[in-house]
């Protein structure tokens, strides 16, 4: 790891501007820019502020696009220390290693320093959220390409910001884009691609609040492990003026499943959005269970506004109940401090069609394991299951080794090979590849900006509601 001084990073710009750096474009983010071509090394990164694990997994992996030498960005403090180790531990692994060669600026001044000298062409951030908008923006104005870690946005006062953020990357020829991992689950992919068949699922029910058409539910764990060690957390992870309520955190996942699924690659705009309903609730932690993640002996300060009786109450739960295009959908969101022995995160999905239920359970019958369910509610079994046996046949050419298998009168499971169960970590890596994809091709999918900000506004919504 070296530590640059500012005429190092000075002089480091004008190579940067000498090999590919950013070129202002008249073109649209649906329109091909000129910025890169795919070469080796063309993408010169830069990491803003890693004050969350995230920030680290995009380099898990190497990638012939991205140069080796990474720009780090930071406050001094525990968080860059924490990224670092961890890069270090990527480069020190015994099987595959990575070569990341880290250049770090820790001065009070890390955001105006990487603005100003520019040593890279690519921001990465995934950390602290409190500014993370304001972040977003300005590196966008400086004409700067962001890939940033969910949430952009979490509080409905900055959403005209990142509004505003989306169209300065369409004037500048620059691409925004957010790490929406869970979309290379293959559950969530195989659910998705039998949900297009109308022979199997039919069309995807209207639903109603109570029953809707399609839901996601994810349980998190406070206390877990990452790459094998126990995950140190920092301690504004649990200000939720700093990292975010649930209801526009993790529930950021959960909605842009719902729009990906329910209407694929078809362009949304707020006014297909209506909030139903939307509550939030408390995750309580006593003093004991906030060291052992933090490793911190007490409250900080800014915690305190949080803390009752000894106990901080943290507004980590969510829930919203909307109408997409008229379709009820719900997503929420809850954090437990740790999972039970022998169990993990979990999700939980349902689409509900004309002929079928597309069921994603990962509870302790499915061994902590994602695992999708097909339930016919269709009259005729013999025919929705030979529609099915043919369907998942068909699937098998792009999905090579999927099978299905009854369990029950009315009732399949969807057999899945082991080597598609990458892991949480590995998506990091794909939604990057994807990224430099798109880098390299100089556009976005023509749907991929407005349902982002679809997204971010049904979240900052949903909050607004659960305020109420």
């Amino acid at each position: 790891m070296k530590y640059l001084s500012s005429l190092t990073l000075a002089a480091l710009v004008l190579l940067s501007a000498c090999s590919g750096g950013v070129k202002k474009s008249d073109k649209t983010q649906n329109e091909p820019t000129t910025m890169f071509s795919g070469a080796k090394g063309e993408v010169k990164l830069m990491t803003l502020d890693p004050g969350h694990f995230h920030s680290a997994l995009v380099q898990k992996t190497m990638y012939d696009q991205v140069d080796p030498v990474v720009y780090v960005f930071a406050p001094d403090g525990e968080d860059v220390k924490d990224h670092l180790k961890r890069i270090e531990g990527f480069n020190t692994r015994a099987e595959n290693p990575t070569s990341w060669e880290e250049k770090v600026y820790t001065g009070d001044d890390f955001f105006e320093k990487m603005i100003s000298e520019k040593p890279g062409n690519v921001m990465m951030t995934a950390g602290n959220n409190a500014k993370k908008t304001d972040y977003i923006y300005k590196t966008i104005e400086a004409g700067i390409n962001v890939l940033a870690d969910k949430p952009m946005v979490i509080t409905p006062d900055k959403f005209p910001m990142l509004e505003k953020a989306f169209q300065l990357a369409d004037e500048k020829g620059v691409m925004l884009y957010d790490v929406m991992t869970e979309r290379h689950e293959i559950t969530t992919m195989l659910q998705r691609e039998l949900s297009q068949l109308p022979e199997v699922f039919g069309k995807l029910l209207v639903g109603t609040e109570e029953n809707p058409a399609i839901t996601k539910e994810s349980v998190h764990h406070f206390f877990k492990y990452v790459s094998g060690s126990a995950l140190k957390r920092p301690a504004w992870f649990f200000d939720t003026e700093q990292q975010g309520e649930g209801i526009v955190d993790v529930n950021t996942h959960l909605v842009d499943l719902i729009q990906w699924e329910a209407f694929p690659e078809v362009i949304l705009s707020k006014s297909d959005v209506e909030i139903v309903s939307a509550k939030r609730w408390t995750t309580d932690l006593t003093p004991e269970m906030f060291k052992k993640v933090t490793y911190l002996d007490e409250y900080p300060e800014y915690l305190q506004k949080d803390v009752d009786n000894n106990v901080l109450k943290v507004y980590c739960n969510g829930e919203i109940n909307y109408k997409l295009k008229g379709i009820y959908a719900k997503a929420s969101v809850i954090w437990n401090f740790q999972a039970p022995e022998g169990a993990a995160d979990t999700h939980y999905s349902i689409m509900r069609g004309e002929k079928c239920n597309l069921v994603i359970q990962q509870g302790e019958k499915e061994g902590y394991k994602p695992k999708l369910y097909i339930e016919s509610t269709s009259g005729d079994i013999q025919e929705f299951a030979g529609s099915l046996y043919n369907a998942v046949e068909g699937l098998s050419a792009k999905y090579p080794g999927i099978s299905v298998e009854k369990i029950g009168d009315k009732k399949w499971a969807l057999n899945i090979p082991a080597e598609y169960n990458v892991g949480h970590e590995a998506h990091f890596g794909q939604i990057t590849e994807k990224y430099l994809k798109y880098l390299a091709e100089g556009k976005l999918p023509e749907w991929e900006v407005p349902n982002m900000l679809v997204k971010y506004y049904t979240t900052t919504e949903g909050m607004k509601a659960a305020m109420k």
